[in-house]
């Protein structure tokens, strides 16, 4: 059984996430999946009121679900209205896309009575059987999250045609890598590169005034692996902060792994090692090694899809936010509306989906002012950030 690792001192599981609705309602990640894809002990969400007494409360409030705070109490469940969520390889602990996914189901469940279950994968081979698992069960709605579940979506979605699924960062694939769109499955698209041009601009804009410890003229990313929702991140990181100060050395790195947060915080100190003194993260849990590796040399990180200024609030500046858990939450809204689109389906800073997340105290007021003028000529148009990495 794989277990998650954490690299910070509190280990925050995604069932705290959830306090605002009533716990009787909070259902814990399957545990029906085949065996060999059964969810990690260390990873499985206890009720949330079992939150751990050691996740200080501010931190529950920073990743708390949108409009969760407004609900007092959730809605009754509906037993007829079945949601099964499938996590990519990086678990519920990621700390980001699959970790927002589950907020969004959460948030599903609480306010829209929907009946949910996740299956967490663990190895890419899991895909087909676990989105099989709940095709079987005639779920009204499957979720696939990640980029590398184009194929298994094709698969499954072709054999249960009655089943509709939603595919967050993709679209179905066939064998060849062609895209098939399907009337019975949503693909959730991010424009991740307005978020990235955002923060690159603000780190820029650090890294030019020389402000705090972000003394150097060097700034960094690392990506999980090479595909198309990381590197339209770190494109627009890249242009953002060039665009902020047309002099500056950005360093960058693959740790080929969503998971693996040893690499990540090598990767990062490498990165300090050479003068980088803000590190931005695109690679789910193992960005927390890389995250780390700020934390312990006293520089400023960047997180990704997430706030997640709560993971060390002194080392965090800001986030490249992609709203995952709205657009789980919309489209499982839609499908119970009798509105559910298949096909591709987007979420931009038109529809508040991306941008960057409340900077920490350290950014001046001046900067964070700047960036928004930026967010806003890119959310009118004006500026059109780009998704492809400069060779």
């Amino acid at each position: 059984m794989r277990t998650l690792r954490v690299g910070f001192a509190v280990a925050i599981t995604a069932s705290i996430l959830f306090g605002a609705c009533s716990s009787a309602a909070t259902t814990a990640p399957s545990a029906a999946a085949p065996a060999s894809a059964a969810a990690p002990a260390s990873a499985a969400p206890a009720p949330a009121s079992a939150a751990p007494a050691s996740a200080p409360a501010a931190s529950q409030a920073a990743v708390a679900s949108p409009g969760a705070s407004a609900a007092a109490s959730c809605v009754a469940a509906n037993p007829n209205f079945k949601v099964g969520l499938v996590t990519d390889v990086g678990g519920l602990n990621d700390k980001s896309f699959n970790h927002l996914a589950y907020l969004g189901l959460q948030q599903a469940q609480c306010q829209l009575g929907a009946t949910v279950d996740v299956i967490q994968s663990s190895e890419q081979s899991q895909y087909v059987p676990n989105l099989t698992t709940f095709a079987q069960k005639g779920d009204n709605l499957v979720i696939a999250v990640g980029f590398l579940m184009a194929n298994a979506v094709y698969t499954v979605a072709k054999q249960y045609p009655n089943v509709h699924f939603a595919a967050i960062d993709t679209a179905p694939a066939d064998a060849k890598g062609n895209t098939v769109n399907l009337p019975n499955v949503a693909n959730l698209f991010f424009h991740e590169q307005e978020s990235g041009y955002t923060v690159g601009y603000l780190a820029g804009l650090m890294e030019k005034d020389k402000v705090g410890a972000a003394t150097s003229n060097t700034i960094s990313y690392m990506g999980g692996l090479a595909i198309p929702p990381v590197d339209r991140y770190i494109a627009g990181y890249i242009a953002g902060a060039k665009a902020a100060d047309p002099g500056i050395t950005i360093l960058g790195g693959y740790s080929q792994s969503f998971t693996d947060q040893t690499i990540g915080k090598s990767i990062g100190l490498n990165h300090i090692s050479r003068g980088s003194t803000i590190l931005f993260q695109v690679a789910g849990a193992s960005g927390l090694g890389y995250l780390q590796a700020a934390v312990d040399k006293g520089v400023y990180g960047i997180g990704v899809d997430a706030d997640q200024n709560y993971v060390a609030p002194a080392t965090i500046i800001t986030s490249a936010i992609k709203k995952v858990d709205v657009a789980v939450f919309l489209t499982i809204q839609g499908l119970m509306n009798g509105q559910f689109k298949g096909g591709d389906n987007e979420f931009t800073l038109q529809n508040n989906a991306t941008g960057f997340a409340p900077p920490n105290s350290v950014v001046p007021a001046d900067i964070v002012a700047q960036v928004q003028q930026i967010a806003d000529q890119i959310k009118s148009g004006a500026i059109v950030p780009p998704t492809t990495i400069p060779k």
